[in-house]
């Protein structure tokens, strides 16, 4: 027998359809005899079927091979479509015919829903890791995340851009950047679409792209990988207060949108979602509220324990904290009032789930105070020249934010580690697979 890929159905279609015969192919699930009758559980993208093989009532070839086959390989089977009451979903498959297409050989890691094998060894054979359908839910969840995000603003008329990966020179200055060997030249890789978007919505408005980041930091947890990919828009003839209200729709939009398309994963992973409330605070209200909770917070930046405190005094909810003090925020953001003494920024955070998600604010779009700004961080006017330059030719008040991808993921879905939502993670341990 041959598979006839256009003949091959999902499983799900055999559920959903009233065909009494179907030609499915996929991966073994698992395998067991029960006395007289023999079971394959065949698993693909759509989901799981229980194939059933009674002695006597189908081909001895196809009985005897029925359970021998190893968990994971590849097969093919043809055979009629019945109800019953005890298979998975009510509809099992009775099998005419069998190919194994790839015979799996033993596996190095645990592939069950309920693994045992800790986490930098799954790691470690992810492309095996990626056969268990809790991990393919993470990843179903974050498709529609990404997808939801891009759609949502489109669907407004921002346009889909695709940003450089190589820079010049730093983005955002100060976080150590990865040094890469360009035709004998020094160049790096992009901390973050930041530059080319604002230059982009000072021509075309409105734009939005998801792109890869990478950040040289020395981080070792659960909550910090070195390469990710963020979900970014910049808006012309707008500020900080405009983008949190794009913001505070988006997330709503994405969250209920997994709500509606993923309830199979959600159920899977044992996650209750709601569309999450939303609550503004400035800078010196958190950093009250959290001196009465006896919580320790920066003078420029919100500690871990604060953000999981928020996560705590305001369960479900999205806490936009706002007024961020200048000195917190990188140089392109603008100061109160287009100050360049100002103590306090037009700069944001987003805290969800207790961890920030998102960093954002307005932009400075006026030549002479972006060099000041830059000055006063110790950073080199002439190194971001172009950048500036593309200010001086008739340049809007403008803002934007990103949130990463994978940590929206790592805290949508409470998981124990960012890792759990990169389909490769990239960490100063980890260069494969």
């Amino acid at each position: 027998m041959k598979l006839n890929l256009k003949n091959r159905i999902l499983i799900k279609e055999v559920f959903e359809g009233r065909k009494n015969k179907a030609e499915i192919a996929g991966w073994v699930h698992n395998t067991r005899e029960l006395g007289k009758i023999k079971f394959l559980l065949l698993r693909d993208v759509s989901g799981l079927i229980q194939v059933t093989a009674v002695k006597g009532k189908v081909r001895e070839d196809i009985f005897k091979i029925l359970d021998k086959i190893p968990r994971e390989s590849v097969v093919h089977i043809k055979g009629i479509v019945k109800d019953s009451k005890q298979a998975p979903g009510g509809k099992e498959i009775v099998p005419d015919e069998i190919e194994i297409i790839s015979k799996a050989e033993d596996l190095p890691i645990d592939v069950s829903e309920h693994s045992k094998t800790e986490l930098p060894k799954r790691l470690d054979y992810r492309f095996l890791d990626l056969h268990r359908t809790r991990t393919q839910a993470i990843f179903k969840i974050q498709s529609t995340i990404g997808s939801s995000f891009k759609n949502y603003f489109v669907d407004k008329g921002f346009t889909d851009v695709h940003l450089p990966s190589l820079i010049s020179t730093s983005s955002e200055g100060g976080t150590e950047l990865f040094e890469v060997n360009y035709f004998n030249k020094k160049v790096y890789l992009a901390q973050s679409p930041q530059l080319y978007k604002q230059m982009l919505a000072c021509a075309m408005e409105n734009i939005v792209t998801i792109a890869p980041v990478w950040r040289a930091e020395k981080h070792n947890t659960v909550r910090h990988v070195n390469e990710c990919r963020q979900m970014d828009i910049e808006m012309a003839f707008a500020d900080a207060k405009i983008v949190l209200k794009e913001m505070e729709g988006v997330v709503k939009h994405i969250v209920g949108e997994v709500i509606k398309k993923n309830k199979a994963e959600l159920d899977l992973l044992g996650v209750k979602l709601k569309v999450p409330k939303i609550k503004y605070m400035t800078f010196k209200e958190v950093a009250e509220l959290m001196k009465k909770q006896k919580v320790e917070m920066k003078d420029d930046d919100l500690t871990g324990e604060a953000e999981r405190k928020l996560d705590e005094l305001f369960s479900d909810t999205m806490v936009f904290v706002y007024d961020w003090p200048m000195k917190g925020k990188p140089f392109y953001i603008m100061p109160k009032g287009e100050d360049s003494n100002a103590r306090l920024s037009e700069g944001f955070d987003a805290i969800y789930k207790g961890m920030e998600i998102c960093s954002g604010g307005q932009r400075i779009h006026i030549p002479e105070l972006l060099e000041k700004m830059l000055k006063a961080n110790g950073l080199n006017p002439k190194d971001f020249k172009s950048y500036i330059d593309s200010f001086r030719f008739g340049a809007p008040p403008h803002a934007g934010w990103s949130i990463g991808i994978e940590r929206f993921t790592y805290a949508l879905l409470e998981l124990p580690n960012i890792r759990e939502a990169c389909l490769f993670p990239r960490d100063r341990d980890r260069l494969t697979p």
